[in-house]
Protein backbone atom coordinates (compact mmCIF):
# COMPACT_ATOMS: atom_id res chain seq x y z
CA UNK A 1 0.00 0.00 0.00
CA UNK A 2 1.05 3.24 -0.45
CA UNK A 3 4.09 4.25 -3.03
CA UNK A 4 7.96 5.26 -2.79
CA UNK A 5 9.79 8.13 -2.99
CA UNK A 6 8.93 10.18 -6.41
CA UNK A 7 12.85 10.52 -7.45
CA UNK A 8 15.59 8.33 -6.25
CA UNK A 9 17.76 9.33 -3.58
CA UNK A 10 21.21 9.15 -4.04
CA UNK A 11 24.21 10.74 -2.60
CA UNK A 12 24.61 14.56 -1.85
CA UNK A 13 27.76 15.89 -2.92
CA UNK A 14 26.24 19.69 -1.53
CA UNK A 15 25.02 18.45 1.48
CA UNK A 16 28.29 20.09 3.54
CA UNK A 17 27.74 23.44 1.72
CA UNK A 18 24.40 23.47 2.41
CA UNK A 19 25.01 22.65 5.72
CA UNK A 20 27.67 25.55 6.10
CA UNK A 21 25.29 28.24 4.50
CA UNK A 22 22.36 27.74 6.93
CA UNK A 23 24.81 27.54 10.14
CA UNK A 24 25.92 31.20 8.59
CA UNK A 25 22.41 32.20 7.76
CA UNK A 26 21.07 31.19 11.29
CA UNK A 27 24.01 33.47 12.87
CA UNK A 28 22.93 36.39 10.65
CA UNK A 29 19.72 36.13 11.61
CA UNK A 30 20.06 35.03 15.11
CA UNK A 31 22.30 38.07 15.45
CA UNK A 32 19.68 40.67 14.20
CA UNK A 33 16.91 38.94 16.25
CA UNK A 34 19.10 39.13 19.64
CA UNK A 35 19.59 42.63 18.78
CA UNK A 36 15.65 43.60 18.74
CA UNK A 37 15.13 41.75 21.64
CA UNK A 38 18.40 43.50 23.40
CA UNK A 39 16.48 46.99 22.66
CA UNK A 40 13.42 45.91 23.37
CA UNK A 41 14.60 44.94 26.76
CA UNK A 42 17.04 47.83 27.03
CA UNK A 43 15.36 50.71 25.36
CA UNK A 44 12.07 50.28 25.39
CA UNK A 45 11.11 53.96 24.74
CA UNK A 46 13.07 53.80 21.52
CA UNK A 47 11.01 50.97 20.20
CA UNK A 48 7.67 53.01 21.37
CA UNK A 49 8.81 55.87 18.82
CA UNK A 50 6.84 56.55 15.46
CA UNK A 51 8.67 55.37 12.32
CA UNK A 52 6.79 55.72 8.86
CA UNK A 53 3.27 55.21 10.95
CA UNK A 54 3.77 52.75 13.40
CA UNK A 55 5.83 52.25 16.23
CA UNK A 56 9.30 51.01 15.75
CA UNK A 57 8.64 47.47 17.38
CA UNK A 58 6.36 47.34 15.06
CA UNK A 59 8.66 47.55 12.24
CA UNK A 60 11.71 46.35 13.27
CA UNK A 61 8.85 42.79 13.66
CA UNK A 62 7.70 43.15 10.08
CA UNK A 63 11.64 43.55 8.97
CA UNK A 64 12.38 40.35 10.83
CA UNK A 65 9.58 38.46 8.97
CA UNK A 66 11.02 40.09 5.31
CA UNK A 67 14.81 39.21 6.42
CA UNK A 68 13.65 35.92 7.33
CA UNK A 69 11.22 35.71 3.80
CA UNK A 70 14.30 37.16 2.04
CA UNK A 71 17.04 34.57 3.24
CA UNK A 72 14.73 31.46 2.83
CA UNK A 73 14.93 32.52 -1.27
CA UNK A 74 18.30 33.37 -0.80
CA UNK A 75 19.35 29.90 0.32
CA UNK A 76 17.43 28.27 -1.90
CA UNK A 77 18.79 29.70 -4.77
CA UNK A 78 22.33 29.32 -3.66
CA UNK A 79 21.78 25.39 -2.90
CA UNK A 80 20.01 24.73 -6.16
CA UNK A 81 22.80 26.50 -7.89
CA UNK A 82 25.56 24.30 -5.50
CA UNK A 83 23.27 20.91 -6.17
CA UNK A 84 23.11 21.64 -10.08
CA UNK A 85 26.95 22.30 -10.17
CA UNK A 86 27.94 19.46 -7.62
CA UNK A 87 25.72 16.66 -8.07
CA UNK A 88 25.66 16.53 -11.92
Amino acid sequence: MGHGPAVKLGKDNAAAYKTRLGVKMFAVYTIVYATFVILNTTNPKMMESIVLGQTAAVIWGFGLIALALIMAFIYNRLCTKAEQQMNS
